[in-house]
């Protein structure tokens, strides 16, 4: 298990010999296969945790955290009210249920109102990561459609973090990358194929 660095008062647990603790992933329609794409090359030790909110149908169980989880050697389970992130895990945000985390590192579902007719919502997620994680944060937006993410993304970047979006010419769906490229927040506009990769350099410090 990877040792936590000391926790600074009123900072979230910090892993050792990482430059991110946190990548929050959002996505919607064709989201599932790219998310896929990208955590299918994940080792088990991958030092960062990982959250991820996909828009699902919100009437429905969702059996996603249980599809990826085959295709990645990292952990995928579905986020509980408390869980504390850990590295190497994927925590996915339930249908109908916002996931938002908190200062100390442990996650939170909310049945707050829709944002912009969307729970769970990536502009939530975002802007609670950005809160809790400041500069420790890389977010990434992946296909769909709408607009959702791109207020996170501002978020995100107002304080330091870093933003990862997936090329339209490899989006299924280009609505949601495309609005995220549109702030002008964005570090990096990557094809699918390379994002994973640029993940782990980031993570470990080791981008050039």
């Amino acid at each position: 298990m990877i040792e936590m660095a000391e926790n600074a008062k009123n900072h979230p647990p910090h892993f050792k010999n990482v430059a991110f603790d946190i990548v929050a992933i959002a996505a919607s329609a064709g989201g599932l296969t790219a998310i896929v794409k990208v955590l299918s090359t994940l080792k088990a030790e991958f030092p960062a945790a990982i959250v991820i909110v996909q828009h699902l149908a919100p009437k429905h169980p969702s059996f996603m955290a249980e599809i990826i989880n085959r295709h990645t050697d990292i952990i995928v389970k579905q986020a509980k009210e408390g869980d504390s992130l850990t590295p190497g895990t994927a925590y996915v945000a339930p249908p109908n249920r916002h996931l938002l985390v908190n200062r100390d590192g442990t996650v939170s579902l909310s049945q707050s109102e829709l944002v912009h007719f969307l729970r769970p919502s990536a502009d939530l997620l975002f802007e609670s990561v950005a809160a809790s994680y400041k500069d420790r944060v890389i977010a990434l937006v992946l296909t769909g459609t709408g607009s959702d993410g791109a207020m996170g993304v501002k978020a995100i970047k107002k304080v330091g973090g870093t933003v990862i979006v997936q090329d339209v010419k490899t989006a299924e769906f280009p609505g949601m990358p495309s609005a995220a490229i549109q702030t002008g927040n964005v570090d990096f506009i990557l094809p699918i194929d390379e994002i994973s990769t640029t993940l782990v350099s980031l993570v470990l410090g080791k981008f050039n």
